[in-house]
């Protein structure tokens, strides 16, 4: 009898899914075929009468003595929980390797040190729709003769910040020094997203990633950019998808290290089920089966253990914020948690996370540091909320398909994998999808090296073939 009932469940679900899929099909519109400019004003209070300032004013890091004593002050003051024995990192940070980083931190790191490494490439701000915008902006040391450099920008997401480019610009801007082909040589822009690091937050609710892509177009505009490239992972893939949805005639080519694709159809269904037993016939290759299956393990139980943070800061990011915000051992635990796992889920059975196998503490906390000089944890968190308390594919900007010339490299340790037969549907104009030989998430900051060759040799053939011409 219990078969029975569960078949007879089982069927109900796939009745539900079919039915879904057909009532979506009937109701789906046209597609259109551009996203429209969000002209917010995200300042204090009523936005003022007068025209805004369009000056761009040099930014520099800085630390006072008071914000480094009140931080060794509470670094000092920590209390930790012992974790569970075994249970590395499996319930999250696990406190004793916590007890290290926070040891090297009062003892070994040098926050001082690193505003000089922060402060080594040159940052403004600039005021756009009422906040002030915090970037980096760095030109070539020199260019061949005839040619000039192409302007990229670059997108971080959460819980990252400006500085995980930071590797990975020498090689973009001075190729030829770095061992790469100095044929593309670009000036490079990295915005901090607004509410992270030091872009000011937004004041009113309803800042989104069409709200974010639309300020950095015109940040790119006011920097005398009309063409451009755009590079992102994490929420970066969300605002420069955007952005090329918002202004595809002036971004020659998008270049994503995540490709999430949130519009699923009836195809993607089948290729879930079906996808493992006949991959050719969903354009599946062996590398897609390898990372996708058994689905239900890579799949639905992957999202269900590593989404819970996103739940929380899509639904009360102020909540847990301010314990965050009140403690730099929270902060860190949070964030490294993250550093460990999106890396290699793997890390997951070291009782340290494995975080110092691909990246250093002085790196790691000053990621940390940039997020609790700025005190930015709570807006950062936000931005998950206002991108996804509508609903996951009900949003114009999920049904829009993104023609500009894309690229994308595809890591092997990233959480979730989309194969190009899905990116497809979305990104119509595919130039190069690379299946990358090792690393995850944090693709810019763990393997500057293949990220941006992968950069350049999509840039390359976007300029040889002139592919944003062909529109």
């Amino acid at each position: 009898e219990f078969c029975s009932s569960l078949a007879g469940v089982m069927l109900l679900e796939v009745f539900l899914v079919l039915g879904t899929v057909i009532i979506y099909f009937l109701l789906s519109k046209k597609k259109e075929d551009t996203l429209p400019f969000k002209k917010g004003w995200w300042g204090k209070g009523q936005k003022p009468d007068t025209e805004e300032d369009k000056t761009i004013w040099p930014f520099k890091v800085e630390t006072t003595e008071e914000e480094l004593s009140d931080l060794f002050r509470r670094l000092d003051q920590a209390r930790f929980t012992e974790p569970l024995e075994n249970s590395c990192f499996h319930y999250g940070t696990n406190s004793v390797y916590l007890r290290k980083v926070v040891s090297y931190w009062k003892n070994q790191f040098n926050w001082k040190k690193q505003v000089e490494v922060l402060n080594k490439y040159p940052q403004f701000k600039t005021k756009i729709q009422g906040i002030d915008i915090h970037f980096v902006h760095v030109k070539p040391p020199r260019l061949p003769e005839g040619q000039s450099a192409k302007p990229l920008l670059m997108v971080h997401g959460w819980p990252g910040s400006f500085y995980e480019f930071y590797k990975i610009i020498p090689l973009l801007t001075d190729p030829a020094s770095h061992g790469l082909s100095d044929e593309h040589i670009f000036e490079v822009i990295c915005p901090s997203i607004p509410g992270y690091g030091f872009s000011e937050a937004p004041h009113k609710k309803d800042f989104n990633s069409i709200s974010a892509a639309s300020v950095f177009y015109e940040l790119m505009l006011r920097l005398g950019f009309n063409e451009f490239y755009a590079q992102g992972g994490d929420w970066g893939w969300l605002i420069c998808t955007n952005l090329a949805q918002i202004a595809p005639n002036h971004m020659k080519g998008l270049h994503l290290n995540l490709a999430s694709v949130t519009n699923m159809g009836f195809i993607h269904l089948l290729s879930v089920l079906l996808g493992r037993y006949l991959p050719r016939l969903f354009g599946f290759r062996d590398e897609d089966v390898r990372r996708m299956f058994p689905f239900l393990e890579k799949g639905l139980y992957r999202i269900l253990l590593e989404s819970g943070y996103a739940h929380i800061q899509a639904t009360k990011p102020d909540t847990v914020g301010c314990g965050l915000n009140d403690s730099p051992v929270g902060l860190a635990a949070y964030i490294l948690e993250k550093f460990s796992t999106w890396t290699d889920l793997e890390f997951r059975n070291l009782e340290d996370g494995g975080l110092e196998r691909k990246f250093n503490l002085d790196d790691l906390l000053t990621n940390i540091m940039i997020y609790w000089v700025s005190g930015c944890i709570v807006s950062s968190m936000r931005f998950y909320k206002e991108n996804l308390q509508k609903g996951i594919g009900t949003q114009k900007h999920e049904r829009l398909t993104v023609q500009v010339p894309t690229g994308i490299a595809s890591f092997p340790n990233e959480v979730m994998h989309t194969p190009q037969a899905w990116a497809q549907k979305k990104y119509t104009n595919i130039v190069s999808f690379h299946f990358m030989p090792r690393g995850g998430h944090f693709a810019a900051l763990e393997e500057p090296e293949l990220l941006a060759e992968d950069i350049l040799q999509f840039v390359g053939k976007v300029e040889k073939e002139q592919l944003w011409r062909k529109k």
